[in-house]
């Protein structure tokens, strides 16, 4: 630890989806002496022990070493989505902004960096059983987040060859959500004039049922809770993180009291990429694509070494979110600020 008062963390990504609940309970952690968070804009939320730092990773004059000295964890989780139409925007953030991350943890000698990898890292896999942390992660190279997401796995490696020191855990949770950030992923993935009110059952007759469509959901924070015993337990390397049951058409289909229409993998592609052609539809065909490949995760590891188990079903989570898109939700960052459209 760096003084008798407790540990202090560094956050980035500090005021988005992951890492308002992470702040969050980093803060309740009685052996969390400070939590510093990393964002682009300062918010007017002030939990306990937390202060703010306005950083851009994106840019190259941004100075990390500074912030992350003395600091006994660094939480790197700052992520852009968007712009979709220009990767290269994104890569500027995701891969350089986090190449800058990983070179001030060694400059300022942190002991251990807690990395949020993606289930978008891992190659193509099985969707009828899953699969350990030892599967490849190529990720699906059409698509940017993917692409980035395992880009930067394989700089971890190089990392951890050449830092032993340090302790690199590497988090790969499934999807995450939560209902403060129904507005925020909303815009998105449906775009920012997607009324919220149609994630209602009565208004969806039937689900398409597409081929290989089949993911896993979890509570973002449950996916936090794992972050912050990542950063009190001495374990290394990667976890999978994801909740049960599997999401496909049919437990939509339940949840909306829906029936489900076969759709062939194409037309949906085709649909897809017209709207996100269009400007219409922020998600890219690319990501549809990835996501029709992704594996099913096992999680056992994290139950094993970090004690760790999802509190909320991914059935629970799905619910939640739609409640959250319907009134609008959100919470008091830039990224999560709430709006209802519609």
């Amino acid at each position: 630890m760096s003084n008798g008062s407790g540990r202090k963390v560094v956050v980035t990504g500090a005021t988005g989806n992951v890492g308002t609940s992470v702040v969050r309970l980093l803060a309740e952690d009685q052996e969390v002496g400070s939590v510093v968070g990393l964002a682009r804009r300062i918010p007017d939320w002030a939990p306990p022990k937390t202060q703010w730092s306005a950083v851009d990773l994106a840019s190259e004059e941004t100075d990390l070493d500074g912030v992350f000295d003395g600091a006994d964890a660094v939480v790197h989780l700052a992520w852009a989505f968007q712009p979709t139409h220009d990767p290269a925007v994104t890569w500027r953030t995701n891969v350089l902004g986090s190449m800058r991350v990983f070179e001030a943890v060694a400059a300022a000698r942190v002991p251990v960096l807690v990395h949020a990898s993606s289930v978008g890292a891992y190659s193509p896999g099985p969707k009828d059983h899953a699969v350990d942390e030892s599967w490849p992660t190529h990720g699906w190279p059409d698509a940017a987040y993917c692409r980035e997401k395992a880009y930067l796995e394989r700089a971890l490696d190089t990392f951890e060859r050449d830092h032993p020191d340090v302790r690199v855990v590497r988090m790969r949770p499934a999807f995450l959500f939560k209902r403060e950030s129904a507005s925020e992923q909303r815009r998105i993935f449906g775009g920012r004039f997607l009324p919220g009110p149609v994630a209602r059952p009565d208004l969806l007759p039937f689900l398409p049922d597409i081929p290989g469509l089949r993911m896993q959901a979890l509570h973002t924070d449950d996916a936090a809770e794992a972050y912050r015993l990542a950063v009190r337990t001495d374990v290394r390397g990667p976890f999978n993180l994801a909740a049960d049951p599997p999401v496909d058409a049919h437990l939509l289909g339940e949840m909306f009291d829906a029936r489900t229409v076969r759709l062939p993998r194409t037309a949906a592609r085709t649909a897809i990429a017209a709207a996100w052609n269009l400007h219409l539809l922020p998600a890219s065909p690319h990501l549809f694509d990835a996501v029709l490949r992704l594996p099913l995760m096992d999680c056992t590891r994290a139950r094993v070494e970090l004690g760790w188990r999802p509190e909320r079903s991914a059935t629970e989570v799905l619910e939640e979110l739609l409640r959250g898109m319907r009134s609008g939700e959100g919470a008091p960052t830039a990224p999560l600020r709430g709006r209802k459209v519609g």
